[in-house]
């Protein structure tokens, strides 16, 4: 047996159920409670994943005289849904900010070199999917590197990459056609 528990173990002198135990319980609840709260199911497993995420790191401080772990859980949950509301809001403020600014400009927005084709398909593009893709393609910014500009965890990140990625090859194949 191993001197150093396992952080997926109940915390010492408690009996509560082990992590996984706890995230197999309740992982659909919390995902539920996100979709209700943001009303957008993609931001909500987002949220999710940030919950757990947030939850692993100090499950070891969680005590269950305090609350059930279902009202730990949503407590973060509902902290990580705030700030993905204030982040939101300041991204349309930026997007807004932008959109005016490009407008006046009236020519390619993204680079020169790239075909029509790929600048119809990046139009398509909500700003936050161009974002994670300059981020990541053009700059070749390293997930976590990019998770930290973009203020939002590597799991978010990523997810919204492949989001974006999958969006993009989608509106390619419908301007080529």
């Amino acid at each position: 047996m191993s001197a150093a528990p396992s952080a997926l173990e109940a915390p010492r002198g408690t009996r509560t159920a082990p992590f996984a135990d706890v995230v197999a319980e309740h992982l659909d609840a919390v995902y539920r409670y996100l979709v209700y709260l943001t009303g957008d199911r993609a931001a909500a497993e987002d949220l999710a994943a940030e919950t757990f995420e947030k939850a692993f790191r100090s499950w070891r401080r969680f005590d269950p005289r305090r609350g059930a772990p279902r009202t730990w859980l949503c407590r973060i949950a509902r902290s990580a849904a705030v700030d993905w509301f204030r982040a939101e809001a300041r991204r349309q403020r930026r997007e807004q900010t932008y959109a005016l600014e490009t407008a006046e400009i009236g020519e390619s927005v993204f680079a020169e070199g790239l075909s029509p084709r790929l600048e119809l398909a990046l139009r398509t593009l909500t700003p936050a999917e161009r974002e994670v893709v300059a981020l990541r393609v053009l700059l070749e910014l390293d997930g976590p590197s990019a998770a930290r500009v973009l203020g939002i965890s590597s799991t978010a990140c990523s997810t919204r990459l492949s989001r974006a990625l999958k969006r993009l090859e989608e509106a390619m194949a419908d301007v080529g056609d």
